[in-house]
């Protein structure tokens, strides 16, 4: 009966007998790519929700760390006094050793090693009693151990400020005019680092960023040319963090405990200077309650202190005064327009300056053209009666006049 009422139904010309049922799928195309998405976008989100890196998503520097060539014991020098004999009021900490960091631009593919040594484990005994050896003439007496590696230190009533103050005539120094030049940001870029060095004469003050892939190499090779050396300490800017400095900088935003942790970490940089300078900072110096614990501590490790000019609001002066602190303040920046005509004009004024007070500083930068002007312009000076001394001659000076 049923195939009887199959066929009646069936339009006329059309046979049912073999005819198969088609199967159908319950969802269609559409409906499978809203499903797979959905699945992909749960996957996402889990990851992302239960994914242990903090930076995911950013973009990726790769660092390779190598471990620093261990000196020769046979060939090491005398070490540092021994533990007991050190007055370090640093935080101490377990010890670590020092590695090279490869920083690779992502963008450019650049290389750039600088080594770091302590980190916040502290140095190990072998880069503390080596550290002498990587700057030669450095008095290991005033040498202390921090938790970053070898900071300076007073002892037995020396200074690093007297101790590493360039060779100069004194007496007649304090006869004759006087400008004392220094020339600044160094340690980054060996080419201009060394150019500062060899052309310049030893009377001119080289300032040296804690940065750079061998600072201590660097600076080692100024003072073996009789220069004296500063150590810049980067502090915060007005448009920081726009304009930012460098790693470990000085900020008005921290307390005194972790600016002078910071501080430690560039006094360990390298060895032999005989005072500090800013490195940018035009915010940082201004702030009075800042500045005082950097001062004090400047002070207390009988180093000197050099404000690169950069603000007038600077509280470095009266600070200083306040700590009886060998301190000097640059009059010109000699190429803050790098042209050799503005050069040679802000020349001329330091001249005039220091005939008129007794003495003058200018600090001017590692350009090329900045170095040329420069070395022309010393040729010059004995004729027109006026002495080039280091910085700390010309801090002495100052301060007795």
């Amino acid at each position: 009966m049923a195939e009887a009422a199959d066929e009646l139904s069936t339009p006329l010309g059309q046979k049912t007998g073999g005819q198969k049922r088609r199967f159908r799928l319950p969802f269609t195309a559409m409906q499978a790519l809203a499903v797979l998405l959905g699945l992909v976008l749960v996957a996402f989100i889990g990851v992302a929700l239960f994914n242990d890196n903090p930076l995911g998503g950013e973009p990726i520097a790769h660092i390779a760390l190598r471990q620093a060539p261990v000196a020769d014991e046979k060939a090491a020098p005398a070490a540092l006094p021994a533990e007991p004999a050190m007055k370090s009021t640093a935080k101490q900490a377990a010890p670590a050793e020092n590695k090279t960091v490869t920083i690779i631009d992502g963008s450019s593919g650049t290389r750039h090693d600088v080594l770091i040594g302590g980190g916040d484990s502290g140095a190990t005994k072998a880069d503390t009693e080596t550290a002498p050896a990587a700057m030669t003439g450095v008095d290991p007496r005033l040498l202390e151990r921090s938790r970053y590696g070898i900071i300076p230190v007073v002892a037995d009533g020396l200074k690093p400020f007297t101790v590493y103050a360039a060779d100069a005539d004194r007496a007649k120094a304090s006869k004759m005019p006087v400008i004392a030049i220094v020339v600044a940001g160094l340690g980054v870029g060996a080419a201009k680092t060394t150019d500062a060095i060899m052309k310049l004469p030893p009377a001119v003050t080289l300032a040296f960023t804690p940065y750079g892939a061998d600072p201590t190499k660097l600076a080692e090779r100024a003072r073996a040319q009789r220069h004296e050396i500063l150590l810049q300490i980067p502090m915060e800017p007005f448009d920081y963090p726009d304009n930012d400095p460098g790693p470990q900088t000085l900020l008005t935003t921290l307390n005194a405990e972790q600016n002078l942790d910071r501080l430690y970490w560039h006094l360990s940089r390298f060895q032999g200077y005989a005072g500090l300078a800013n490195f940018m900072g035009d915010r940082f110096v201004a702030t009075d309650p800042v500045m005082q614990p950097v001062i004090r501590e400047a002070a207390k490790r009988g180093l000197s202190y050099f404000d690169d000019g950069a603000t007038p609001r600077s509280v470095a002066a009266s600070l200083a005064a306040g700590q009886a602190l060998p301190y000097a303040k640059a009059d010109f920046t000699l190429d803050a327009v790098p042209t050799s005509v503005e050069i040679d004009r802000t020349l001329l004024k330091l001249e005039t300056l220091a005939k008129e007070r007794g003495a003058a500083v200018g600090v001017a930068s590692a350009l090329p053209i900045s170095i040329e002007r420069l070395s022309a312009w010393i040729k010059t000076l004995d004729a027109r009666g006026i002495m080039l001394v280091p910085l700390t001659t010309a801090m002495l000076k100052s301060k007795s006049g």
